[in-house]
């Protein structure tokens, strides 16, 4: 007797019952790996971007706003601070390191920060061809913008002020590509960096390039770096990232930055925590739907297994009377319930990542590359075990009927 062969006809024989267990069932897998993966993925790149910035310095504001401007770059910035007090910090005994960025335009939505080549080490970037920035109007690509926008070393741009692609102010100042970044898969893909004189440039037109190309005399080109140090620090930059050289530096330095400047000081992390803590909130919601679901779509499970034990008794003790043993009916009514419960698992997981492709595929983007994140196989493992333990619970009520079933009073009672 071919146990598995009349479980799949059992499956076969309600279409109905089977569709609206496997859909359900599916629906609920669907909603907890999606659920899984958001949240493993708003997890990873909190950590990940943060790099080895351990406090932001910008304009008073918002402090989360400032993180997220100026750590994740998916803000506005909450406006500009004076460059001359960005280096006064960066002379204090708690900073390590103390890098200014400076930004307002884009180019293809892409977003032109001006830094330091301090700004590629805090993310671990690495060149994958080219050379670091030497002067003004020189940039590095990300490696995102480059395969996104299909950039070359030597090519040429004109940015557009703004953080949003607008084909309306652009500026009259050419960029040229010098370098472009190895995958990092984090934010700096995604950024076109310079040095800070081509921000200020482009938004004063005043090129102010650091070479002695006009500069025969060494006393006059002296005399040239310093009139430029100088201009520099009448200057503004948007945001300043530190790092510290101990842990103490996190209870004293931000309270002392919020306190005695014109300026706010925040913790990337704490801030990041906290916006990861409030959107914990809708992912549990949305878990409890997908629990609620599942457990509906169990009892859907077991109805339809029921159904059909009782329904079929008379056919169940026949084949008891041929010689099937209890233990085979009830192995038939797992198989039943098992494969439902395994086509539905895969179908969600399937949902699931034909849902991601469509949603990248139809914005133009590769986002998930840059966001979303593989769901880490102890996930998959814990919502298949939820589903199998599910699953064996709706069958083990469905086979009571078998337990009990006397086969003399099942055939003596057909009509």
């Amino acid at each position: 007797m071919n146990i598995w062969k009349l479980s799949i006809k059992n499956i076969k024989s309600k279409p109905l019952y089977t569709f609206l267990s496997v859909f359900v069932l599916a629906l609920s897998v669907f909603l907890l790996l999606a659920v899984r993966q958001l949240e493993s993925s708003l997890a990873f790149q909190i950590k990940n971007n943060l790099g080895a910035i351990d406090l932001v310095i910008g304009a008073k504001g918002s402090p989360l706003q400032l993180v997220l401007s100026s750590v994740l770059f998916l803000d506005n910035p909450t406006g500009n601070i004076p460059y001359a007090e960005a280096k006064k910090i960066s002379k204090s005994p708690f900073v390590k390191t103390a890098v200014p960025i400076s930004y307002g335009d884009n180019y293809k939505g892409y977003k032109i920060v001006g830094t330091t080549d301090k700004f590629a080490t805090l993310y671990d970037a690495k060149l994958k061809e080219g050379r670091n920035v030497e002067k003004s109007m020189e940039v590095i690509v990300g490696a995102t913008v480059a395969k996104q926008l299909d950039l070359k070393l030597g090519d040429t741009f004109q940015s557009s002020h703004g953080l949003i692609e607008n084909g309306i102010d652009v500026h009259d100042e050419h960029m040229i590509i010098v370098g472009i970044y190895k995958t990092t898969n984090k934010v700096i893909d995604r950024l076109i960096v310079s040095n800070l004189e081509s921000v200020w440039d482009i938004h004063h037109h005043d090129s102010h390039e650091i070479n002695d190309e006009h500069h025969g005399h060494d006393e006059h080109h002296e005399h040239h770096e310093k009139e430029i140090e100088e201009e520099a620090l009448s200057r503004e930059v948007t945001s300043v990232l530190i790092s510290f050289r101990n842990p103490s530096a996190f209870i004293t330095f931000p309270k002392q930055i919020n306190s005695t400047t014109n300026m706010q000081a925040a913790l990337p992390k704490y801030e990041l925590d906290k916006l990861y803590q409030y959107t914990g909130i809708g992912f549990k919601t949305v878990s409890w739907i997908a629990y609620i679901i599942l457990i509906i779509s169990c009892l859907t499970i077991f109805i339809s297994l029921y159904k059909m034990v009782k329904e079929r008794s008379f056919e169940l003790a026949l084949l008891r009377t041929y010689g099937a043993s209890n233990f085979q009916l009830i192995r038939m009514v797992a198989y039943e319930g098992i494969s439902i419960g395994v086509f539905a698992f895969l179908l969600g997981y399937a949902l699931l990542r034909m849902g991601i492709f469509i949603m990248f595929t139809f914005f133009e983007t590769d986002f998930d590359q840059y966001i979303l994140q593989q769901i880490p196989y102890t996930e998959l493992l814990k919502i298949g075990g939820g589903v199998l333990v599910m699953i064996i619970f709706s069958v083990l009520f469905a086979i009571y009927p078998i337990i009990k079933m006397n086969i003399s009073t099942t055939l003596s009672n057909e009509k």
